[in-house]
């Protein structure tokens, strides 16, 4: 039984352990989306797992947040990278994020259909 509780114990904390590293490999990338346009249009980060924080200023209505691989049909949903889409729609002065996204090297483009936004915002992953 004393082997029992010790094989818990250290399989439990090491699956602790695994998701604090998983967590401070999560980094964020903050967006602004201000009337009909992001105040970034492009952005450079290293491959990684990144939450996407996207903030309304004074927009006037709720926004979003799509993230394609460049060269992707954009209009098509089965294209965008689902996890990147915010968990619920930005108000006006309010910020929200996204579930952590993975992201491989290559160049991607961001946009928001409700604002909208152009479509020539550009994320590259090096």
């Amino acid at each position: 039984m004393k082997n029992l509780v010790v094989v818990l114990a250290v399989a439990l904390g090491s699956l602790f352990s695994v998701n604090a590293q998983d967590m401070k490999m999560n980094k964020t990338i903050s967006l602004e989306q201000t009337k009909g346009e992001f105040t970034q249009k492009q952005i450079t980060v290293d491959e990684g797992t990144y939450t996407f924080e996207i903030a309304n200023n004074a927009v006037g209505h709720d926004v979003g947040f799509v993230l394609v691989k460049k060269g992707e049909d954009i209009s098509k949903p089965e294209n965008h990278i689902q996890t990147a889409y915010v968990t619920k729609a930005v108000g006006t002065g309010l910020k929200q994020t996204s579930k952590p996204t993975k992201l491989a090297k290559g160049e991607y483009v961001y946009f928001c259909p409700l604002n909208p936004t152009s479509t020539d915002n550009i994320l590259t992953v090096k």
